[in-house]
């Protein structure tokens, strides 16, 4: 058994407690918000109020948060009961440009830091199915490599150095592909009801041939539906577009799809549908 420190118990995070504490780890949850973390004692998870009450003993410090900025406070606060040798596994999606200060964080507090954010939204992760996408030495993965396979099916070990950020630079990559992809779904599902036809057409279209996959149907059954029960929500994925930006700018890449669906998830969030899965995107096609 592994001792785990969770610190950020959103969507995903406490279902990747879950499936740590089913594989028999030992979990301390902890979330800003504790009410969010209280229904993982259930699961036999310790829902503890500080981040120092629970880093203290764990062999492993995973972080699950929104961002950069927030992951480093959250650790300072962790920071007087951090010990020489923990694992800190930083699982969120942050900037590339913060994976160079967080693992100075680390390597100031003995601890080894690892670049380990998951692909994957709601289900996989309930399902303990997420890739992870990691970067940290060899050390430290044959103490991850149990806890990885617990909440994921893939881990790829892309270098030994978690201060690379590969890690978080393939997230990137590929996070842009899911968000540029939603949006196209959106447009397109959106254009066929604006030009007067019902917009189910479309999937009859699509499925079954070259162009079909399992997210396009996901996704264009929410919209038809106009349900947009939460997997990944809109303001995560607008500050990943952000992100994937400032990534691509100092590359000397351009990514105008990512610009684009940035600019879409915004009038949703001015709409005040920021908290809905990104599928919502669908209403930046229309007024209101």
């Amino acid at each position: 058994m592994t001792q785990i420190a969770l610190l950020g118990t959103g969507i995903m995070g406490a279902a990747m407690a879950r499936n740590l504490l089913k594989n028999g780890h030992g979990v301390a949850a902890w979330n800003r918000t504790r009410e969010r973390a209280e229904p993982l004692a259930a699961d036999g998870a310790t829902v503890v109020d500080s981040p120092a009450e629970a880093v203290e003993g764990a062999d492993v410090v995973m972080t699950m948060l929104n961002d950069g900025d927030t992951a480093l406070a959250v650790m300072t606060d962790a920071a007087p009961a951090l010990r020489d040798g923990q694992v800190w596994a930083q699982m969120g999606t942050v900037g590339v440009d913060d994976v160079p200060r967080l693992a100075a964080f680390a390597a100031e507090h003995g601890a080894t830091f690892v670049d380990s954010p998951v692909q994957g939204t709601k289900q996989p992760a309930e399902q303990g199915k997420l890739t992870v996408l990691a970067a940290g030495p060899q050390d430290a993965r044959t103490v991850l490599d149990p806890v990885f396979g617990a909440i994921g099916s893939r881990t790829l070990w892309l270098d030994e150095d978690g201060a690379s950020g590969a890690g978080t630079r393939l997230k990137l990559a590929a996070v842009s592909y899911a968000i540029s992809l939603t949006s196209v779904i959106a447009e397109s599902v959106a254009l066929t009801k604006g030009l007067g036809l019902d917009p189910a057409l479309l999937g009859e279209v699509l499925t079954g041939g070259p162009l079909d996959n399992a997210y396009l149907q996901i996704k264009m059954k929410a919209m038809l539906a106009d349900d947009y029960a939460t997997s990944f929500a809109v303001r995560n994925a607008e500050k990943n577009t952000r992100l994937i930006h400032d990534a691509a700018a100092s590359a000397g890449v351009r990514v105008d799809v990512n610009d684009a669906a940035g600019d879409r998830f915004r009038r949703v969030i001015e709409q005040g549908h920021g908290d809905e899965d990104m599928a919502a995107t669908y209403r930046a096609s229309f007024g209101g």
